[in-house]
């Protein structure tokens, strides 16, 4: 079998860590490359393979871990038996095609997080390649976070342009990623189950990374392949809620309740499965794992962390302070870790101010700062496993007991950089960013903190 993929963390899983006590900030960076490594598509996808069907072998995919997902598809998928189909995934997430590994499956790129042309044309050919299934064929869909924005096809009643605006404002509000995702799905017509419900009478068989809370493969891309529970009366709230503007005809129609998704229990669904490959708490085990080999004691908070981003840092540095000065709840030395999806609410600018840089993991790392106070002896690092923190060309930053110290000398206000959702010009000041390059799958937020 080809070797996949050298463009991710080579470290060998057996190789030992750098010490925590000299070269902590390496340390973490070990950490997280063990947690992304776990989360390559090659190591959970073999077991969940059906045996090839009768028919053809069609493969439609969406989401940052597409291009690496197909390319270990490739590889297992037997060499005598048919396989085409299409993939879309971010631009500059296609990794490398291993030496001998022939192309079954196109990967195209488009626009993440906000969606543009080419994610529209991509998903009016997936949607299009599902005309003429039959019952003995089978459809492989390969499923990663990011394939809400990357397969776009706005519903009737909006344009791309619609759907761009309303995509900013959500992720501009604050919204939560079950939130954002049943207003996408009720303005698709290829989201919220409507691309298994196409694939009928075929037998749709779903593998997916989650990048989600809970890992609920309805919310994963907004779940393209899964029947959804939601309603369009919820998705009215939620743009009721942050104040989200859409065209009066398309609220008009989720008043009526007509551009409704396919519910649980529809029988297109019937002999349909759904297997997660990799999943975040996955992701954290594996480093945790790696950390105790190392000889420190290790604690994962959860897999789950949801909330406003500074003020889940903010509660972080408390409990690390507790554990630095303390010794409670947890002995020192110890590693803690945690995951899930937080968000940023991004603050209104002043009239020709520059907008701020930076992403969830970015101001993560400005809150434990600040709230850490220059605390001894805690190391951190919060970084996006996909390996971009928002839209920036960081995965995240690290900070040290002297972050805040560096930062004064530099003339940077961590204060300043808060109020402008500036996580990325901060730390950048410091050069403190961690910058790792698309890593091929998405399992969401890694947070590590290291007290010595």
């Amino acid at each position: 079998m080809p070797e996949l993929h050298p463009s991710t963390p080579t470290a060998s899983p057996s190789a030992p860590l750098p010490d925590a006590r000299t070269a902590p900030r390496e340390f973490l960076r070990a950490l997280f490359d063990t947690a992304v490594r776990s989360a390559q598509p090659l190591h959970g996808m073999r077991q969940w393979l059906p045996a090839p069907p009768e028919g053809r072998t069609l493969v439609l995919g969406a989401g940052k871990a597409g291009g690496a997902m197909a390319h270990a598809l490739e590889a297992l998928w037997p060499v005598d038996a048919p396989l085409s189909g299409l993939v879309v995934t971010r631009y500059g997430h296609i990794p490398p095609r291993p030496a001998g590994l022939p192309q079954r499956i196109e990967v195209v790129e488009a626009a993440h997080p906000v969606p543009d042309a080419a994610g529209l044309a991509a998903a009016q050919r997936i949607l299009d390649l599902t005309q003429g299934l039959t019952a003995d064929d089978l459809v492989l869909c390969l499923i990663s976070g990011g394939g809400s924005s990357l397969l776009t096809l706005p519903g009737e009643g909006l344009t791309l342009e619609d759907k761009q605006q309303i995509n900013r404002a959500l992720l501009d509000s604050g919204a939560h990623i079950g939130e954002m995702n049943c207003v996408r799905k009720h303005l698709s017509r290829i989201k919220g189950g409507r691309l298994a419900a196409a694939c009928a009478p075929a037998r749709v068989v779903t593998l997916t990374i989650s990048d989600v809370p809970g890992d609920d493969p309805s919310v994963i891309a907004s779940g393209p392949t899964v029947p959804d529970a939601t309603t369009c009366a919820d998705a009215l709230a939620i743009l009721d809620r942050y104040g989200i503007a859409v065209p009066d005809a398309v609220r008009a129609a989720l008043e009526a309740g007509t551009p409704e998704t396919p519910k649980p229990g529809d029988a297109r669904f019937a002999d349909h499965a759904v297997h997660l490959i990799a999943t975040p708490w996955q992701a954290l085990q594996a480093a945790a794992d790696a950390a105790r080999s190392a000889g420190l004691a290790v604690h994962v908070l959860s897999d789950e962390i949801e909330g406003e981003s500074r003020e889940v840092g903010k509660v972080h540095a408390a409990l690390a302070r507790a554990v630095a000065r303390h010794g409670e709840p947890f002995a020192r030395p110890c590693v803690v870790l945690s995951g899930g999806e937080t968000t940023v609410t991004v603050r209104p600018r002043a009239p020709g101010a520059a907008r701020g840089r930076g992403g969830r993991a970015g101001e993560f790392c400005l809150g434990l700062a600040q709230a850490l106070q220059g605390q001894a002896q805690v190391w951190a690092l919060a970084a996006d496993t996909d390996g971009i923190d928002g839209v920036e060309d960081n995965a995240g930053a690290f900070v040290t007991p002297d972050t805040l110290a560096r930062a004064e000398g530099a003339g940077l206000r961590i204060d300043d950089h808060l109020a402008r959702n500036d996580a990325w010009g901060y730390f950048a000041g410091l050069g403190d960013l961690l910058v790792t390059g698309p890593t091929h799958t998405n399992v969401n937020d890694f947070r590590a903190l290291l007290i010595l």
